[in-house]
């Protein structure tokens, strides 16, 4: 073989190599709840240190694939509540924006309420406000009340992720966060302290679905 031809054949090989880096071999699919370290800043922090998520891993922020129109990540659609409301996000931002990222799907016996769930999700709760508050009573949604919905909506005797107590207390104390008091005093509010609700963390722990894909590690993940 000549010089030119070892080289291409490295080149190829090279290519081939950073592909399958970028490119995961996992198949997505609608339904598949992604799961991501996100960083910011003290309210992150907080969420991260009240709960732990799969093996260990912190996780702050959490979306569900509601569309998939080819295989580039670009094509591929997240529905999540971020910022001022629930928006819809291609995967490659959602991935830009923070790649220490875990994907989670249902088990088999789960699957049938996907199409409820998304269906649900996109009539009646993209494009509502976002929830500043974490009441699961109003019309407004955090990341993880939009996937807790949505399946609850859709088959709500299977209890698919639970609902505890809240806190906000820095752990092993009665007392909260200094960011939690700050953050509700500026919207008026107290902090709800042991109200019902949910958090990324927890979702990622469900005996319901398995975790199939990791992009880069979150912290504390073993």
């Amino acid at each position: 073989m000549s010089s030119f031809n070892n080289k291409l054949a490295l080149f190829v090989v090279a290519i081939l190599i950073i592909l399958s880096q970028m490119y995961p071999q996992t198949s997505f699919k609608v339904g598949d709840i992604i799961f991501q370290d996100l960083d910011c800043g003290p309210p992150c922090d907080a969420i991260e240190a009240v709960t732990s998520g799969y093996n260990g891993a912190q996780l702050s922020h959490c979306g569900i694939i509601t569309e998939i129109q080819g295989k580039e990540f670009s094509q591929i659609f997240v529905i999540e509540a971020i910022g001022d409301g629930v928006i819809k996000t291609p995967l490659d931002e959602f991935l830009d924006r923070d790649d220490r990222v875990i994907v989670g799907r249902l088990k088999n016996e789960y699957q049938y309420m996907i199409s409820d769930a998304i269906a649900y999700i996109e009539n009646h709760i993209f494009g509502k406000p976002y929830d500043y508050i974490f009441d699961l009573t109003d019309d407004t949604y955090y990341c993880s009340e939009v996937i807790y919905k949505g399946f609850e909506m859709a088959d709500s005797t299977q209890n698919l992720f639970a609902i505890n107590p809240m806190t906000f207390n820095e752990p092993n104390t009665d007392t909260p966060f200094v960011h939690w008091v700050s953050y509700y005093e500026e919207l008026n509010a107290e902090i709800p302290e042991g109200k019902p609700g949910l958090n990324p963390g927890g979702i990622s722990q469900s005996d319901k679905i398995d975790i199939i894909y990791t992009f880069n590690k979150p912290n504390g993940m073993r």
